[in-house]
């Protein structure tokens, strides 16, 4: 059973754009870890604003798809960790490792099943 609803995982979405807006600052990233968060963020929000659950404003994206990017995005940050790490920027590389971490794990207990109620708009 999946402990994380559409709803809520909406809200995590907004969450975590914030999060990466303010990341590079907080966590002192240089320059390509910083521009790569501010563009993960946008992509983020683009996806978070275009999906079909109740915290999407136009619904375009079906939920099951915004999963499957987000599982594929987990793991494409593991590798871009490792790009982070050969490239001496460690702040970047712990970053990215554990932000991937998170991701995978709010996947994994996520549901991207909209709920009956949600389906007809009660």
């Amino acid at each position: 059973m999946k402990k994380i609803s559409p709803r809520i995982h909406g809200a995590l979405d907004y969450f975590t754009v914030l999060f990466l807006l303010f990341s590079p600052s907080l966590f002192g990233m240089q320059s390509t870890g910083s521009i790569f968060t501010y563009v993960l963020a946008i992509v983020h929000l683009i996806l978070t604003l275009l999906t079909d659950f109740p915290v999407g404003v136009f619904k375009i994206i079906p939920l099951k798809i915004h999963g499957l990017i987000e599982i594929i995005v987990s793991i494409a940050l593991i590798v871009v960790a490792i790009w982070f790490r050969s490239s001496g920027d460690n702040i970047s590389f712990y970053y990215y490792l554990i932000f991937a971490g998170i991701l995978f794990i709010v996947w994994s207990i996520s549901d991207y099943k909209p709920a009956l109620s949600e389906m007809k708009g009660i």
